[in-house]
């Protein structure tokens, strides 16, 4: 990857799990013509390949250690969609489960791991633009972005939705497990002594609940055009 472009404008995208920054951030993203950045998947990867490596996620040396050596790809599909290469290896739907979630939870508090992998975002920064989604996008990888959102909904609603899709892959799910999984990850995220989750201090903040995606996108849109 070549190195970031500083004169490319960047909009970031912050927010807890299940908020919809995902399906926001790639909807922009199509609508701008600019690149995306998914960072959870950075960590979700990261967390996958300590797993596949038998690491202890309580060893923060060794987490980092492969944080630093595992080789990440986002590749588009035939179809358009983004998928996440992890060493060689196509793990989009593997990095998408609550397991993955949970360990890229438990990694992304390390200093370690976050220091080895914000260059690698940073330089995702290129023309014409970027619309980077994440936790800590606009207050740590971005702080100078020149549009700063944070997307948010109730725990409820974001266990409903997430319930969802998970269902829809044919998954079997509990609602009430996904609720308590979710505050639990709520909870250390925002806690954790490293770019803990919270908006920027020039972020809009959007409450998505109970907001159709398309208002959401349309709103977005708004504010990086000027509208």
């Amino acid at each position: 990857m070549s190195p970031a472009d500083p004169s490319a404008p960047v909009l970031a995208i912050d927010g807890p799990s299940g908020a919809g920054k995902g399906t926001v951030s790639h909807a922009v993203a199509t609508a701008l013509g600019w690149r995306l950045l998914d960072s959870g998947a950075l960590y979700r990867a990261v967390g996958y390949a300590a797993g596949l490596a038998g690491i202890d996620l309580s060893d923060a040396a060794a987490a980092a250690r492969c944080a630093a050596a595992t080789r990440i790809e986002f590749r588009a599909s035939a179809t358009g969609e983004l998928r996440v290469i992890v060493d060689g290896v196509d793990a989009t739907d593997a990095i998408r489960t609550e397991t993955a979630g949970a360990a890229a939870s438990a990694i992304a508090a390390i200093p370690a791991v976050r220091e080895a992998l914000l260059q690698l975002q940073r330089d995702f920064r290129q023309a014409p633009g970027l619309v980077a989604d994440g936790r800590d996008m606009g207050t740590v990888v971005f702080p100078d972005a020149g549009h700063k959102v944070f997307l948010t909904a109730s725990a409820q609603e974001r266990a409903g939705r997430r319930y969802k899709q998970l269902k829809a892959k044919g998954l079997a799910v509990n609602l009430s497990s996904l609720l308590l999984e979710i505050e639990a990850r709520d909870a250390r995220d925002a806690s954790r002594e490293v770019a803990p989750l919270r908006p920027a201090a020039d972020a809009v903040v959007v409450d998505t609940t109970g907001i159709p995606v398309q208002d959401v996108v349309a709103r977005v849109l708004s504010l990086v055009r000027g509208a």
